[in-house]
């Protein structure tokens, strides 16, 4: 069964259109999810809404949603009324900018869309725009209304359709500076720096989505498996704690040396000055690192 379009309306270059539809990228269909039941019958359970002062129940239609203009005082908004708000060209995204897809940081980015053309007779005009793009390697600047909202997009060519990427605003992103001022500068030792390269060298190899595992997904359907068949819950066994770093330059060393690179190891160790081995890093800073 094909998804359903998220949306469907036009995509415009200057005088060209074409009819297309968004379909998410992201499924959640197969993911673990959980129904809240009452602990004593069984049963589900449904949420009702509760006046916070007197306590009763709202009976249907009651509720109504309120924005806060001051502490307890609320404008009360109707749902006709937020729906009535209309903005400009909702189902039409003029593509009114090119820029280079690695020119967008990456903190902006936010929500993938494939986009295809949505009958036959839009397939000609789609291509034209897709192969275009695609020549230029340039993405397209647009703006849609999405889910009431009015949201930048970056649409770009991939395969025999697009994707579009929902942007962030600037105003919702908190800026790196705010958060990377207070790490201090530090000059790095070069030949260090030449051992993590070829770590990295050693590691490099190509993206492959599939190689990830959801493995808290697993634990999930795990212990649910345990459950249904009247077995305990299973123990999860607790991560190796990293050891020590007492010397960086050793740690690089030994890291080169498991994966496979002795040789650029030992020869950047014999032209390694005497005051670069002085150097450590505490424990405190660099040794536990609590996991999110």
């Amino acid at each position: 069964m094909a998804p359903r379009p998220a949306w469907k309306g036009y995509l415009k270059l200057s005088l060209v259109t074409c009819a297309i539809e968004l379909t998410n990228v992201i499924t959640h269909a197969e993911k673990v999810s959980f129904r809240i039941l009452n602990r004593k019958t069984g049963n589900t359970v449904r949420r009702i809404y509760v006046d916070a002062e007197t306590g009763k129940p709202l009976e249907e239609g009651d509720e109504i949603k309120g924005y806060e203009v001051s502490d307890g005082e609320f404008v009360h908004v109707e749902e006709d009324e937020i729906e009535a708000v209309e903005i400009e060209s909702s189902h039409t995204m003029n593509l009114d900018g090119f820029v280079e897809k690695s020119s967008i940081e990456q903190i902006y980015l936010d929500t993938p869309y494939y986009v295809s053309p949505a009958d036959e007779v839009s397939q000609e005009a789609f291509a034209v725009i897709r192969d275009a793009m695609a020549a230029k390697k340039m993405a397209g600047l647009a703006r849609i209304v999405l889910y009431q909202r009015e949201r930048p997009v970056a649409i770009e060519p991939l395969g025999k359709g697009m994707v579009l990427t929902t942007l962030r605003y600037d105003d919702t992103v908190r800026q790196p500076e705010t958060v990377f001022d207070d790490i201090e500068a530090t000059k790095t030792d070069d030949e260090m720096i030449d051992l993590a390269k070829h770590i990295i060298d050693q590691k490099k190899t190509k993206f492959d989505a599939s190689r990830f595992d959801d493995r808290y997904e697993d634990a999930l359907l795990e212990l649910i498996r345990a459950k249904k068949a009247g077995k305990k819950a299973p123990k999860a066994k607790a991560p190796a704690k990293p050891s020590n770093v007492v010397n960086l330059f050793d740690a690089l060393k030994k890291s080169l040396n498991a994966e496979g690179g002795g040789k650029a190891g030992k020869s950047s160790s014999k032209a390694r000055p005497a005051r670069a081995k002085a150097k450590a890093t505490s424990h405190n800073r660099h040794g536990s690192r609590k996991s999110a």
